[in-house]
């Protein structure tokens, strides 16, 4: 039997005891360690039964683990990666991978080309629903990519500003926190954006930052999108309230988040209803579609994606997110940010 690999989480907030739960549920690792310096984090990781520190050197120097999970604060991000560059030991780095740009860059700059895999916390990429959709997308049965339409409309409640007041204040809105998320869900089923547009509003709460973006997109397939952002809408349409993956929000399993349209067929999801045309001659709004329900099973994509980070260590895989694929999502989020700033259309580098 494989020996279970050794993982420490940095990090004992919120995403850091959701990453424990998953570790210690795993057959393939266990949880080794907690660092985090704040009040609280040491009764947490003796909760759990694991040795406890209070920054990633002191846990380098003394109990090396097999990988870690950085779970820390975003402008913490890159720097601690670096250091675990450092001491050899691969890492799990939560969205975003870095909180500027050039931070990302210099992250990319040190890893690749390196032994030490690194990859990026955008587990979605691990859901069974979004592997569906890859496949379908791929496998031509929608025909060429002509357009698609998200939304991410959402309501957080009053107590999710006063608990944190900077979520008001440049940076805490749906754009930086949320949308990135999505960025990563369009690349994975529409391949690269390499332009986009974005007005925004904040007439609802009237805080410094948005509440609600409109924002267009064009991939270098040719087809374009649609996006609908917002945090203060009274709407089912987001990926947690439709996904089904995260039982902490209420699910409405009839409704969906995207809608993915090509020459023959679309794909809404995520309830996985096709609607296709039976052949090139019947491609007329005059003719009826044949409709199908994808078979979908799910898993939870946090549990898959630690399966995945184990299986990256051991080098059995590579990484599926990787720190290049994490700053890339970075780039066209700050696309959609000058976008909306400048009131005009900005191009978005494509990966080198």
């Amino acid at each position: 039997m494989t020996t279970r690999l050794k993982i420490a989480v940095l990090g004992a907030g919120l995403i850091g005891r959701q990453h424990m739960l998953r570790i210690q549920a795993s057959e393939s690792c266990v949880l080794s360690a907690i660092v985090d310096p704040a009040p609280g984090a040491r009764a947490v990781a003796d909760e759990a039964g694991v040795a406890y520190f209070q920054t990633l050197a002191q846990l380098l120097a003394t109990a090396r683990p097999d990988g870690i999970i950085i779970g820390t604060p975003n402008a913490m991000h890159v720097d601690q990666a670096l250091e675990c560059l450092a001491a050899g030991v691969p890492a799990l780095i939560e969205k975003p991978v870095a909180h500027t740009l050039e931070a990302g860059e210099r992250l990319i700059a040190a890893v690749e080309g390196g032994r030490v895999p690194f990859l990026v916390g955008h587990h979605r990429a691990h859901s069974p629903i979004m592997a569906l959709a890859r496949e379908t997308v791929r496998s031509g049965r929608l025909g060429r990519l002509v357009a698609v339409t998200g939304t991410a409309l959402f309501c957080k409640p009053d107590d999710y500003f006063t608990e944190a007041p900077w979520r008001r204040q440049p940076g805490g809105g749906p754009i930086l926190v949320n949308m990135i998320h999505e960025i990563d869900n369009l690349r994975s089923l529409c391949g690269e954006i390499t332009e986009v547009q974005a007005v925004v509003s904040n007439a609802t709460r009237g805080f410094e930052v948005e509440d609600t973006a409109a924002i267009s997109l064009r991939f270098d397939s040719g087809a374009l999108g649609t996006f609908l952002l917002s945090d203060t809408a009274a709407s089912p349409r987001s990926w947690e309230q439709t996904s089904q993956e995260n039982k902490a929000y209420s699910t409405y399993p009839d409704e969906d988040c995207y809608i993915l349209a090509g020459t023959m067929g679309s794909l809404a999801v995520p309830t996985m209803r096709l609607r296709s045309y039976a052949s090139q001659a019947d491609r007329s709004w005059w003719k009826p579609f044949q409709t199908d329900m994808l078979d979908l099973h799910r898993k939870d994509p946090l549990a898959e994606q630690i399966e995945h980070f184990s299986a990256v260590i051991r080098g059995e895989a590579q990484p599926l997110v990787s720190v290049r694929d994490g700053v890339q999502n970075l780039r066209v989020v700050e696309a959609i940010r000058e976008a909306a700033r400048e009131g005009r259309s900005v191009r978005v580098p494509l990966p080198a």
